[in-house]
């Protein structure tokens, strides 16, 4: 009879270190090729915030016949009282996708500015009011 020898079937150490050196790699690669589509969700997001806010200041002034002199903090209501009841404008006031604070507001009553600081700003983003870059209006 002959014996037959089992082959050790498997990988040399030099094979999975050169596998995981590939993937770690990638890996990095994709990590700096996914900041950029981060910040431009985060960008939309921003602009999503504000023309959700700026919907519920019009239905507001349409109520009022003026826009309100502020804006709550994130996570609370927009409410108004010049109906002769309370009107529920923005269930809950959205906040800066970063840093969680409240969007840079400035309103005279028949007009208002409201921004936001975009990280990747376009050529011609602008806002008036500091901390922003960019910017909605009254219509």
């Amino acid at each position: 009879m002959k014996n037959k020898k089992t082959k050790n079937e498997g990988f040399t150490l030099v094979e999975l270190l050169v596998v995981m050196a590939i993937i770690a790699l990638l890996a990095g690669l994709s990590l700096f090729a996914l900041q950029g589509a981060r910040s431009q969700g985060r960008d939309a997001k921003r602009k999503s915030d504000l023309e959700t806010i700026r919907s519920a200041l019009e239905i507001y002034k349409a109520d009022c016949n003026v826009y309100p002199a502020s804006i709550p903090n994130p996570g609370n209501k927009i409410t108004g009282t010049c109906t002769g009841s309370t009107n529920t404008y923005l269930e809950d006031t959205p906040g800066d996708p970063s840093t969680g604070n409240k969007y840079p507001y400035s309103s005279s009553g028949t007009t208002y500015r409201l921004c936001a600081e975009l990280e990747e700003p376009g050529p011609s983003d602008t806002c008036s009011i500091a901390g922003g870059n960019y910017e909605v209006t009254n219509p």
